[in-house]
């Protein structure tokens, strides 16, 4: 009797699992809903027009841990402390990480470099912050190495690559100050590194990142590249208002497969150089609310980003060993 009511128990418990699974199922699939989503402790959502697979371009990358911070590893600097005082700075306006996933040959020496010579800079009310003037040229005699680049939809390396990191952190820790930024070039391409539409990209005499102080006080931005994370925040006198991004995906564009030689790897095997990402138009805009609750829409504008290729390496056999009798 015992064994026919546990079977009998455990029947309903797999009917009641089978049924919820396929409930589940039955919701995944359906494309008209709305989906909501993550991203540095904020959720978005998006109405009906988005399926499963553009959920799935990651429009918040959500292997990513880029993001605005409230801790940050200068905080008992004493040169930091020294500076916040002399200029009446006390008020961390707002901050921002960006890791940087798998740095190429020079990209984090760059950052470093370019974050050193941001560190300290003071914007006086009315005054424009350009980073080409405050960091650039980007040049070998001021200590910087090669990095990658993009060329239109090509990866290419120069003098100073890697720098843009520093620009899209700027450009996200301006808009969550609200401050109005007067230039910003987005990539041709995404970037690993921040989520589609808050990127920021300088082209020394050609791109800039600007913005301005609009405040009656001065802004502090202190910087700081420690290994593959980019620290910056700005301080001042004031707390600016509460901002948060949002994005839609109007278009989506696969990326595709680059394949290359490499006769070091066994035949038949493949190895993923650099991953791709998926090309897409997004739509960009911020949410301001002050701190009395009223609330505005700023619209960011609309990107599009062409797909940057997945570069596989496959292994071949050498063309000294097919050529034996």
């Amino acid at each position: 009797m015992f064994f026919n009511k546990r079977t009998k128990f455990i029947f309903l418990l797999l009917g009641f699992v089978t049924l919820t699974i396929l409930l589940s199922t039955s919701f995944k699939h359906d494309n008209k809903r709305e989906i909501t989503v993550e991203y540095f402790g904020e959720t978005a959502r998006t109405i009906g027009e988005q399926n499963k697979e553009e959920v799935s371009l990651k429009l918040v990358q959500e292997r990513m841990y880029s993001g605005p911070i409230t801790r940050v590893p200068w905080e008992k600097d004493p040169e930091f402390l020294k500076a916040q005082k002399e200029h009446n700075t006390p008020t961390m306006m707002a901050a921002y990480r960006t890791v940087l996933p798998n740095p190429l040959p020079g990209e984090e020496s760059n950052v470093h470099l370019g974050a050193k010579y941001l560190r300290g800079k003071v914007l006086k009310p009315g005054e424009v912050f350009s980073q080409n003037l405050t960091i650039g040229p980007y040049s070998q005699w001021r200590g910087f190495k090669e990095g990658p680049v993009y060329l239109g939809t090509q990866m290419s390396r120069t003098t100073g690559g890697g720098v843009c990191k520093i620009a899209s952190t700027l450009y996200n820790v301006a808009v969550l100050c609200n401050l109005p930024v007067i230039e910003r070039h987005a990539h041709s391409m995404p970037v690993p590194y921040v989520p589609y539409g808050q990127d920021a990209t300088v082209n020394y005499g050609a791109k800039d990142m600007k913005f301005t102080n609009n405040l009656s006080d001065p802004i502090l931005i202190w910087s700081q590249g420690v290994d593959n994370n980019l620290y910056i925040a700005f301080y001042s006198n004031s707390k600016p208002p509460q901002v948060k991004w949002h994005h839609k995906v109007l278009k989506i564009q696969k990326a595709h497969k680059i394949y290359k030689n490499n006769w070091s790897l066994p035949e038949g095997e493949d190895k993923v150089v650099y991953p791709g990402m998926d090309g897409a138009l997004i739509k960009s805009w911020v949410t301001i609310e002050d701190k009395n609750g009223k609330s505005e829409v700023k619209q960011m504008g609309s990107c599009w980003y062409s797909p940057m290729p997945h570069i596989v390496e496959k292994g071949c056999k050498s063309p000294s060993l097919s050529k034996q009798p």
